[in-house]
């Protein structure tokens, strides 16, 4: 993405405004993030850096953020040394993509000092750190960095701040004609990658926009168009710019090397949250269902040796008939045992082909008394044998629910995902979050709506909550019901009658990509009217069984579902 040095130093420059004022509230709605509301020239301005090891940034924000109902403990070591103080300045580490904000603030004794609060845009690296500026110590960071990370740089409370490591780069304003062209290997060729090794500043995007302006990558042809962007930005004359087509991407001058819809916004910080919205939801959506994901599996993981067990137990258990076999034999033979005996030798009446079994006995023991223990080991078997069975159906049963929730999660939205989210919490298998908020009458689920090329609505479940919601309470008993066949995956229902092959076919594709079955070819989608789908008592959400139902097979591609796509909207 276009978030390189020159895009850091255009928000740097559009930020000193708000030099001289005044940080009156801290935020930290999430994480990685923190709001800055600062009070400048009779105005509030939200100014909003994020440490995300993916989507890292910074710039001033329009839309308020929810906030979580107690502040992490960052967000109040801020409080306690910023909200008060005064921004004494905004500057850049160079050309790098490191900015800092100095606050001048009372400490505890009243005196003042300056506190700074450095943001480091780095990828996975990413950090957001507060430094007592005399002293250079770190006095919180977002992102611990212990010596078992990184030897090199330490970032933790009480350290001595360091910066991160220099790169051996040229400035790009500094080189002239000649030197640029010494310090490209013109024979090497991967031009853009050397733009990005040799300057500061430069990112892939933009050193994929000097190129395709230079044309033929002639030395002459990349020196014009490398000093021409450069001067542009030098003299801080921006055009920031948002791309939404096959490839996202944005920067603060047009970009003429991508295809799309091009969007110019009047300020960086505008441009820039208009580009990382989307980001930041889809970011936020990925880590939820990340979060879900790794929970699910290590549940699945769990039963799964606990499966082991049970079947262990019940190869086990199998000796019950044994130790019935065994009490029954010696109860019948209690008139040829002898006190002290080891084994008895008897006649097996059950088996003609044993005519003799020998059983063990407990010397210690009287004759009734080792036919009574082996009953009471009889006894232990089978009850065990019966949980054993039981619990194994279970776990099995709650191992094929929590394949559907995977299924489910590859292509939830934020709202399916909290649905998800809440079901799993009703069903017992997660806590319920403690916030604290008013009870708000609850929203029926809203499964998706599709128009077929015949004009017939279809309908289909995103999550088991919508599911139940589509196939008991939504859909007419003489709709038609699909899923595909054995497979987790949505309800999808087509409401009316009368359609023909191809709006089953349609309906048919939908079931199939909203499964596990995604990806695969001739996928089979089972389909009944919905009379003959039921859902036992007592089972699981979205479970249901069905009868008199037919096959159809298909191969979803987005090709083949693009129309059918275009169409869709909440029910």
């Amino acid at each position: 993405m276009g978030f390189d040095g020159f895009v850091m130093r255009a928000i740097v420059h559009e930020l000193q405004p708000l030099v001289g004022g005044r940080v009156t509230k801290i935020y930290q709605p999430s994480e990685t993030d923190v709001i800055l509301l600062v009070r400048a020239h009779g105005e509030n301005h939200r100014l909003f850096l994020s440490a995300s090891h993916t989507i890292p940034r910074i710039y001033q924000v329009q839309e308020q953020l929810s906030n979580p109902p107690e502040p992490p403990l960052f967000c109040m070591v801020l409080r306690k040394h910023l909200e008060g103080g005064l921004i004494a300045g905004i500057g850049q580490m160079g050309l790098d993509r490191v900015c800092w904000l100095d606050i001048r603030s009372r400490n505890e004794l009243g005196d003042w000092g300056i506190k700074r609060l450095v943001l480091e845009v780095m990828g996975k690296h990413s950090n957001l750190i507060l430094i007592d500026l005399e002293s250079q110590r770190i006095l919180e960071a977002i992102h611990h960095v212990p010596a078992a990370l990184s030897q090199y740089r330490q970032v933790l409370p009480g350290r001595t701040y360091t910066p991160p490591p220099p790169q051996e780069k040229a400035v790009p304003w500094e080189m002239d004609r000649e030197s640029f062209f010494a310090a490209i290997d013109w024979n090497r060729g991967k031009l853009e990658k050397q733009l990005v090794e040799r300057y500061f500043g430069i990112g892939p995007t933009l050193a994929r926009e000097i190129l395709h302006r230079a044309g033929l990558p002639t030395r002459d042809n990349v020196w014009h168009a490398f000093s021409e962007i450069i001067n542009q930005l030098k003299r801080h004359h921006y055009e920031p710019t948002v791309i939404n087509g096959e490839k996202d991407d944005f920067h603060v001058i047009p970009l003429h090397s991508l295809d799309g819809k091009k969007k110019t916004c009047p300020t960086v910080s505008q441009c820039l949250e208009s580009f990382y919205k989307e980001q930041a939801q889809k970011e936020r959506i990925r880590q939820q269902a990340h979060d879900l994901k790794n929970w699910l599996e290590n549940e699945m993981k769990k039963n799964l040796k606990k499966m082991e067990k049970l079947r262990a137990t019940l190869e086990e258990a199998k000796q019950a008939e044994d130790f019935r076999l065994f009490g029954e034999l010696v109860t019948a033979n209690l008139h040829r045992i002898q006190p002290g005996d080891t084994e008895l030798i008897a006649e097996n009446f059950y088996e003609e082909s044993m005519p003799q079994i020998r059983v063990p006995l407990d010397p210690a023991l009287s004759p009734s008394e080792n036919a009574q223990a082996y009953f009471k080991k009889y006894n232990k078997a089978k009850n065990s044998l019966r949980m054993a069975r039981q619990q194994l159906e279970l776990a099995e049963e709650e191992n094929r629910y929590f394949e559907t929730i995977l299924a489910q999660l590859a292509l939830a939205s934020a709202r399916e995902l909290e649905e998800i989210r809440e079901e799993l919490i009703e069903q017992g298998y997660l806590r319920s979050r403690k916030t604290v908020r008013k009870k708000r009458k609850t929203e029926p689920p809203r499964p998706q709506q599709f128009r077929s090329s015949e004009g017939f609505e279809i309908l289909v479940g995103k999550n088991n909550r919508q599911n139940d919601y589509l196939t008991g309470k939504l859909a007419n008993r003489n709709d038609t019901w699909l899923h595909a066949k054995d497979i987790p995956g949505s309800h999808v229902v087509i409401r009316g009658q009368h359609f023909t092959e191809q709006t089953l076919k349609e309906a048919a594709l939908l079931a199939a990509w909203f499964s596990k079955a995604q990806r695969s070819s001739q996928v089979p989608v089972d389909y009944t009217l919905i009379r003959h789908v039921h859902k036992p008592s007592g089972a699981k959400p979205g479970f249901v069984i069905y009868e008199k139902q037919k096959t159809i097979y298909v191969t979803p591609t987005e090709e083949a579902l693009e129309p059918l796509l275009k169409t869709q909207h909440q029910a």
